[in-house]
Parts: structure tokens; sequence; C-alpha cells
């Protein structure tokens, strides 16, 4: 009695106050910008940090900021709630989060995972997460007994905040003038202007406000972790997330209420394990799988729960979705290979680097299951790489070519039972679907427990996947994996030009348009996904038997591999282009290219590990990548050669793009002519095999 007392009251209490203030500032932040923060947990680890830095008297040995400043822990906690933590909440608004005002939901998520990354790799480039850190809870040592069990002032402590911090918000929020505000920000900007309040200035109280409760549970939750590092912290947030959708983003009482099922669940599996009650396989089993309750909770949530889709955004993705011609990109993949074959045979690099860029030749065919699923279909994933460790578990255990075509047909079949919960589902709740099942995944399937044995040398970095015996060296298998990417691309790019390339284009415009048309979004939804995760797994498969030896989880988790290995592969293809099968490939570069650059050149070190995350947030309003701009700056060039040539200092007016909306044109209340038909039939999407056309004449 006096366990059970302890696990489903006491711990499950202090877990659940803690689940609750960092889920309510989640809920804060949303409600009031609209923004679902996906670095929430991650701020929470730099606030908790900076307390550790002011409270420690340890040297910090290479710590940035030298040894800790040994202040008061109660000096320090006002510090970091009332100092530090607001003051990162202001920043993080004046230059990210007021620029995102109206902006698409996938804008947000693409620039909060950006932040997510930037701020793990300052924390580790300011505390060097090679050395050990502890942080005591508050009043260290000392402790009162109720009913027989021992509780500690921390735990206690913990409860009474969390009861306060719901009260409080609660009256803030809508008893107040500035909460109503807060509130009406997300809604309105422009109305709440009318009313005398200053969005900005509301929006920015709202985000020092979340910010705070994300230090106060990371500080509170700290000296419960048996490692207290940059990542483990982070990874809070997952816990607040399953809490705060319960709550559906936007109810106090029931995100509260969700962090208590979440916390019961949690030490209830605890108990069961640790007393046998069903027997040691059993009770082992249920065991392991408390550590993913929050994973399956989020995921049970989203499917039951309908979307709130009055509170999401703008559906609208902002993607330019180029139409490029088969014949371009057969020659720029011929391009690729011939340089591939050229690299691999003359052995101008080192083997690590070869073996680095095969990797992202690897890496880069599951990019290009992204830019069919997301940048052409509009369907946000973060599961891809996570599937693909299905592939590569299958030629581990089956050999490379039976193990291969078994992986992509098993990757397949998952990919339709990702798609089912999707048919309903838009953007956020989409993203955090398949968040929650790559974590799933990675956490059950992939992890080193006791549901999956025979999966436990691949959780540990053991697995082995052999080569065909025709593609055995380094070199052919180099050629073959870009050879595999060229021929991948340029399908993708015949499916783009044809009619089901022209079904995803409308599906992600304007779904209800397509209904309205007759289309059947099921069916293509489930296509999509289909052959995406197809995609992903033969990708996967082929990183797998490059690695050869020491095949892993660490390649295939989505926070996996200390540095939240599989989360940037999303944000890496937006910043080369996720519209383009030449971003896809651009963005492969980049995502081994930067370490590369940065292990060979000690002082860019650190700035390539932070630069994926900041090139993520700044890309977040152009998401058209790096490989767009750079072929619009490209041609900007060419015009600005030609028109020099030509004699001519303007570009020519009859060649300027479009800029007249069509309600200008069709209130005009001028005949159209044949130009502005074509340029109608541009904007609404009907100009299928038609080259794009110039914009109409200056002053018609």
């Amino acid at each position: 009695m006096e366990q059970i007392l302890q696990y489903l009251v006491i711990f499950a209490l202090q877990s659940a106050a803690i689940y609750a203030i960092a889920a309510s500032g989640l809920v804060v932040t949303y409600t009031t910008s609209g923004i679902f923060n996906f670095a929430h947990g991650a701020i929470g680890m730099v606030v908790a940090f900076a307390y550790w830095q002011m409270t420690s008297t340890s040297s910090g040995g290479d710590a940035f900021f030298g040894g800790g400043m040994g202040l008061n822990p109660w000096l320090a906690l006002v510090l970091c709630l009332f100092v530090v933590a607001p003051a990162i909440g202001f920043v993080l608004d004046r230059v990210i989060m007021r620029r995102l005002a109206g902006a698409s939901t996938i804008a947000g998520i693409v620039a909060t995972i950006g932040l997510l990354f930037a701020l793990v790799q300052i924390a580790g480039i300011l505390w060097p997460q090679d050395q050990s850190y502890s942080l005591p809870g508050f009043f260290p040592g000392e402790s009162f007994e109720l009913f027989s069990v021992n509780v500690t002032y921390h735990r206690a402590l913990s409860l009474a905040i969390a009861v306060a911090v719901a009260f409080g918000l609660r009256a803030l929020l809508f008893t107040t003038r500035l909460g109503v505000a807060m509130r009406a920000v997300v809604d309105s900007r422009e109305l709440t202007a009318l009313n005398g309040r200053s969005p900005d200035r509301v929006s920015s109280v709202a985000w020092m406000l979340g910010c705070s409760l994300a230090g106060l549970a990371g500080i509170l939750i700290a000296p419960n972790l048996s490692q207290f590092t940059a990542i483990a912290l982070t990874l809070l947030v997952i816990q607040a997330y399953a809490a705060a959708m319960v709550g559906r983003l936007r109810s106090l009482p029931l995100t509260f209420l969700g962090a208590l099922i979440l916390a019961e669940t949690e030490q209830l599996l605890a108990l069961i394990d640790i007393n046998d009650w069903f027997g040691e396989n059993i009770s082992g089993k249920l065991g392991t799988l408390g550590s993913a309750v929050p994973v399956l909770m989020l995921l049970v949530v989203l499917i039951v729960l309908r979307e709130d889709r009055g509170g999401l955004r703008s559906e609208k993705l902002n993607f330019r979705v180029p139409r490029p011609s088969t014949t371009t990109v057969a020659a720029g993949m011929g391009a690729l290979v011939l340089v591939a074959a050229v690299v691999a045979q003359l052995e101008l690099f080192t083997v690590t680097t070869r073996l680095n860029y095969g990797k992202g030749l690897a890496l880069g065919i599951v990019m290009l299951s992204l830019v069919l699923l997301t940048g052409w279909a509009g369907q946000v994933s973060l599961a891809q790489l996570g599937l693909s460790g299905l592939a590569a578990c299958a030629v581990w255990k089956m050999g490379p070519v039976g193990g291969l075509v078994a992986g992509v047909v098993i990757c397949a079949v998952v990919g339709a039972f990702v798609a089912l919960p999707a048919l309903r589902m838009r953007s956020l709740y989409l993203a955090l679907t398949t968040m929650a099942f790559a974590l799933l995944m990675e956490n059950v399937v992939y992890g080193n427990n006791t549901i999956f044995p025979a999966l436990r040398p691949f959780a540990t970095g053991g697995a082995r996947a052999d080569r065909p015996g025709f593609l055995e060296s380094d070199k052919a298998f180099f050629v073959a994996m870009a050879v595999a990417f060229a021929l991948i691309a340029v399908g993708l790019t015949v499916i783009r030009n044809g009619p089901f390339g022209r079904r995803l284009a409308a599906m992600k415009d304007s779904p209800d348009g397509c209904v309205t048309l007759g289309m059947d979004l099921t069916a293509t939804k489930l296509q999509v996904f289909v052959l995406a995760s197809a995609i992903a797994g033969f990708g996967g498969g082929l990183l797998a038997m490059w690695n050869s030896s020491n095949v892993g989880l660490a390649q295939y988790g989505l926070l996996e591999g200390g540095a939240l290995g599989g989360l940037p592969l999303l944000l890496v293809a937006v910043i080369g282009g996720i519209t383009s099968v030449f971003g896809a490939a651009f963005g492969a570069f980049l995502f081994v290219g930067m370490p590369l650059l940065g292990n060979k050149v000690s002082w860019l070190k650190s700035a390539m590990n932070v630069l994926p995350g900041l090139a993520g947030i700044g890309l977040a309003q152009s998401p058209d990548g790096a490989a767009r701009q750079i072929a619009d700056g490209a041609s900007d060039v060419a015009e600005a050669i030609g028109r020099l040539r030509a004699g001519r200092d303007e570009p020519d007016a009859d060649r300027r793009p479009a800029t007249r909306e069509p309600e200008q044109m069709l209130s005009s209340g001028r005949r159209l002519d044949a130009e502005d038909v074509a340029h109608l039939d541009h904007v609404l999407g009907l100009s299928w095999g038609r080259p794009e056309p110039v914009g109409p004449r200056s002053g018609s």
C-alpha cells in the first residue's frame, strides 16, 4: 500500500505538476500567437543551464562562461524566471515570431524546428556536453512524511507551483484586459489595435510568459533526470505535447487533466514492472511501454480527438512548385552521376569524406520522398527517416536484394497505415502525428527493450547490412547510389508533369476545391503516402548497405544520435528547396557538407553546427529554398547580361513579371485579351502543359 501511494500519488502528482507547467507554456504561446513552438523544451533547457551556471560552485571545465557563479538558488531562480527567460521570449518575438504573424502553419513548424536545432547546438557550445552536470533540487536532503511515505520538499514545491500557475494563468487570461488582448491578438492583430492595444507589445508579453513557464519546468525537472544534458531536457517537451493536445492547445483545465492522466499511466506501468504483477515477461514489456507512454498518448489523442480547425492557420504553403522539364532534370542528374563516377574513380576525396557524401546520397533519396509528400502534395511528415529504418532492418535480416525489396514493400504498407489518420488531418496535427509515429518506432520498435528483442543489435548500432556481390566495392556502390538518386529524381519529375502531379498540386492548393470538383482526396493521399514511404524505404536500405557495419538506431532515429539526428532532415530539405529534386540534392550536400567543413576548419565548426537551425529560421517565410533562389539569381544575372548586350539599362516593360491581381483584371471593365486569359489560367492552375506567361503589358 505504501508503494502504491508513493507511485500513484506522490511521484505521479509531482510529474503531473511539471508536465502541466511545461504544457501550459505551450498553450499560452499557441493561444496568443497561433504558433506551435516545437522549441519549447529547448528554451526550458537553456534556462535550466543558465540556472546551473548561476548556482553552481564548480570550476566549469571547458564551459564558455567558465565556472559557476555560486549565487543563492532563490536569487538565481528569480533572475532566470524574471530576467533570462523573458529576455529570450522578447528576443524570439521581435526577431522571429512577429514575422510569422499571418504565415502558414508550415512556416511556423519549420521556424520552430530550426530554433530547436539552433538552441541545442548553441547550448552544446556554451556548456560542452562531454562534461557532466548536476542540478540539486530545492531544499536538498530535506523531506517530510505523508501517510508513511517520505516526500521531499522539492516534490511538494513542484506541486504547489503547478497549482499556483494553473490559477494564475486562468485569472490572467480570462479576468484581465491583458489576457483578453493576448487571446485577441491571434484572431486579429488589426482589431486588437483598434481597441487601443498594441499587438506587438501583447505578443511580446505572451512569449515572455511562455518562455518563463518553459524555464520553470526545466529547472524543476532537471534534478530528477539521470542525465542533465541538453538533449534530455529538450525531450521534456514530448510530455508537454501529449498533455497540451488533450486540451486541444486551448483549454488549460483539460491540459492539466492530460498531464495528470499521463503521469498516472507512467507511474502505474512502472509499478507493474517493479512488482511483476502479470508475470516477468508481460510486466517487463509493460514497464518498457512506460517510457513510450507520452508518445502513445499523443498518438491516441491526435487520432481520437478531432482537430481544432478553427484554431489552425492558413493552409496555403507559399511554396512555388516548379514544373521543370524532364529533359532539364535528366541532364542535371546525368551530370550528377558523371561527377560521382569521376569522384569515385579518381579518389579525389579521402575515405571519410567519400563515406559522408555516400551517406548524403542515400539521405538525399529520403529527402526526395519529402519533395513528393510535402513539397508537391502539401502533407507534412516528420516520420520519413524513421520509416526508412524498417527497410534497414529488412536488409540486415534478409540480405541485400531480397531485404531491400521487402523493406520497400514494408515501408509502403506502413506508409499507408500512417496515411489513415492523415486523411482527416492537416498541417500541424499531421506533423505531430507523424512525429509521434517516428518516436514510437524509435522507443518501442528500434529501442533496446524486451518488446522486440530480435532488434536489439539494431538498437545498439551492432547490425550489419551486406551489399550485393556486384556492388561490393565502395566505388561501385557510390556510383550506384548516384544512379538510383538520378533515376528516382527523373521519375518524380515525370510524375510531377503528369496527371498525378497535377492532382497533387490541386490538393495542396485547395483541398476543398478538389472535393467540389469530385476529386477523390482519400485515394490521392493514400497513393502519395505509399509512394513516398516506398522511396524513403529504398533510401534507408541503401544507407544501411553503405554503412555496412554499425547499422543502427543512431542513423534512423528522430531524436537519437546525440544531436537530434533525424529531426533536421525536413529542415535541411526546406533549406535546399523542398519543391525541387535539385533542392533535395542540394539539401543532402548541405546535410553532410557543413559538418565536414566544420571538422576541417576548426574556427568554423561551431558556426557549421548552428547554421542549419539559423537557415531554417530564416527560410521559414521563403520556403522555396536555396536551390530555387540560386536559380532565380542566375536567371536575373542572365537577364541583366542580355539587357547589357542589347544596350538597355532597364527591363523591358513588356517582359516584367505580372503584378496585377485577377480581381483587378476582372473589375477593370475592359475586354480580356489572350494574354490576360493565359495569365488567369496560370494563376488558377489551369495552364497545364503550357509555359508560364509573361506579365501583361504596362498600362494595359
